[in-house]
């Protein structure tokens, strides 16, 4: 997804990454000893064990057209900061923090052009960096106006709904990732949802006829 890059002086191209899929069944303790040790393949193994959530969580926080970027920071803090790592969280629930911290910091530096101002009213940009011009009827009206009001949200807000509602991580994951208490989680998520309602609301939409779509 995120084609030939280099990350740290590691090139990730389509050798490296079909060395680095047949080491699937390798635990998280087993990868992380191994890429300690500087074991060939190993970097390139997490790399592709996690890009996906990494270019996901960069797309939905920052911006599909930013998702690159972002994502390639995301990396750099990765494999600096895993020598340091002590396993206090899972090494999923880690990633995501920096990939988290990723976006929101190149979110921060980005405010004189922000992602609502490129989406506009018209080109929508999903997850996965596809740009289309948005459907005038039916189920994909309501995912597509979904999709812009979730961008509209305040960065603290559209995180909370990215990775409770949209990754489907635990409430005590979320706060592990925010560096938060469990409550002030819950708290921001419930106040990301219905600042989100109210969007929608303004548009028309109600929460039946999301049910609806489903």
């Amino acid at each position: 997804m995120l084609g030939v890059t280099a990350i740290d002086g590691l090139r990730l191209g389509p050798a490296q990454a079909t060395r680095a899929s047949g080491d699937t069944q390798m635990t998280e303790a087993a990868l992380i000893a191994a890429v300690r040790r500087g074991e060939a393949g190993s970097r390139e193994a997490l790399y592709h064990r996690y890009k996906r959530r990494v270019f996901a969580l960069a797309a939905r926080i920052a911006g599909a057209m930013e998702a690159e970027e972002v994502a390639q920071e995301a990396f750099i803090r990765i494999f600096r900061g895993l020598p340091k790592f002590r396993g206090d969280a899972a090494l999923s629930t880690w990633i995501h923090r920096l990939a988290v911290n990723a976006a929101l910091s190149h979110r921060s530096r980005r405010a004189t052009a922000s992602t609502d101002e490129r989406l506009g009213d018209h080109p929508i940009e999903t997850a996965t960096g596809e740009t289309h011009v948005e459907p005038s009827s039916g189920d994909a009206v309501l995912r597509a106006r979904l999709e812009r009001a979730l961008h509209r949200l305040p960065a603290g807000y559209r995180t909370a709904i990215v990775l409770h509602d949209i990754e489907g991580l635990e409430h005590e994951e979320v706060a592990s990732i925010l560096g938060c208490h469990v409550g002030t989680s819950k708290s921001q998520l419930h106040k990301a949802r219905a600042k989100l309602r109210e969007m929608l609301a303004a548009e028309g939409i109600t929460a039946s006829a999301l049910e609806g779509s489903r």
